[in-house]
């Protein structure tokens, strides 16, 4: 019989005047409750009511900051006009009781403003949409801005660049609680990349011609589908059509990593799906996900994960 999901998760979304919509769907949708997710959604506001929001939308909101001692994970989308003013004094408040409670607090975009105006990112390492990076890092320069990735996970505290970096945080938050598998069904769901990097760059550099960028993405999902084949830089660059040392740049530029850094961590990736979703020993799986010997696999787990594949499917295996 598959072992049952984690204990519930509950989950805050919190609206701020302004809120910019796609911010505040995307973990509403990513974690909304369904038999196939442990998890419940509060949306909630400064109090219960009518929220106005950006770009001509108000939200109509059930519940008040009192979600925010209630939640184990609270999102903060991001708001129009951040570097303007600091949300209420009873909203930070409300975030810094839910840190020292426990909760894990998430900025999407320019929610990282809220977040930074706690004081619980200072001294670390942070980010927010490219356009209000300097901003970001004017208004609190005690923060270690770092406008050239997606989103940063220091433990307690994530923040995330613009909106759809905003969905690599919440597959990213997925993943370490319910594993890879059920991190690449949301993905699937919401027809989304299973996995990018948070060290990818916010945006790539408009000198890049499209196409090359399009041919590097049918090269990268044929590679997903050849993970236990022989993967050179020399294989993949033949595909992309373009010399390796092109290939090389482009793709770092691209995903954060080099090709060969990108086929380790998806057969890593590969090898975590079968340990959830299968018995296959680990000499097996190894073999088929390209890596060849079971010491090899364990050698690169550990290295990528921090932890050995037995101990992950102890503890994130189904139908243990």
């Amino acid at each position: 019989m598959p072992a049952p999901f984690p204990a519930l998760r509950r989950v805050a979304v919190l609206v701020l005047e302004g809120a910019k919509p796609l911010d505040v769907g995307i973990p509403a949708q990513v974690f909304t409750t369904r038999a196939s997710m442990p998890y419940e959604v509060r949306v909630c506001g400064a109090a219960p009511g009518l929220v106005t929001g950006g770009d001509g939308l108000a939200y109509s909101v059930a519940h008040g900051l009192e979600a925010l001692g209630w939640a184990d994970l609270v999102f903060i989308p991001g708001y129009r006009f951040p570097d303007r003013d600091d949300p209420p004094q009873a909203v930070l408040d409300a975030l810094t009781a839910a840190h020292e409670r426990g909760a894990r607090l998430a900025a999407i975009s320019t929610g990282a403003f809220a977040l930074a105006a706690t004081g619980l990112l200072d001294g670390r390492r942070a980010t927010t949409h490219w356009h209000y990076t300097r901003a970001l890092a004017a208004r609190h320069p005690q923060i270690r801005v770092d406008e050239n990735v997606l989103f940063v996970d220091e433990g307690s505290v994530l923040t995330s660049a613009g909106a759809a970096s905003g969905i690599d945080l919440c597959l990213h938050v997925l993943r370490g609680e319910l594993g890879v598998a059920a991190s690449n069904h949301a993905a699937r769901r919401l027809v989304a990349a299973p996995y990018r990097s948070g060290g990818q760059a916010q945006y790539v550099p408009r000198s890049v011609p499209e196409p090359l960028g399009e041919r590097f993405a049918d090269t990268r999902e044929w590679a997903l589908h050849r993970l236990g084949d022989p993967l050179t830089l020399e294989v993949l660059a033949q595909h992309a059509a373009v010399s390796p040392r092109t290939f090389s740049r482009r793709f770092l530029a691209e995903t954060g990593y080099t090709p060969m850094q990108w086929v380790m961590r998806a057969r890593v990736d590969l090898a975590r799906e079968l340990l959830e979703r299968s018995e296959r020993g680990v000499e097996q799986i190894a073999a088929d996900v390209g890596l060849g010997t079971g010491a090899n696999l364990r050698l690169h787990f550990q290295r990528i994960l921090g932890t050995t594949p037995s101990e992950y499917r102890r503890t994130f295996a189904r139908g243990e």
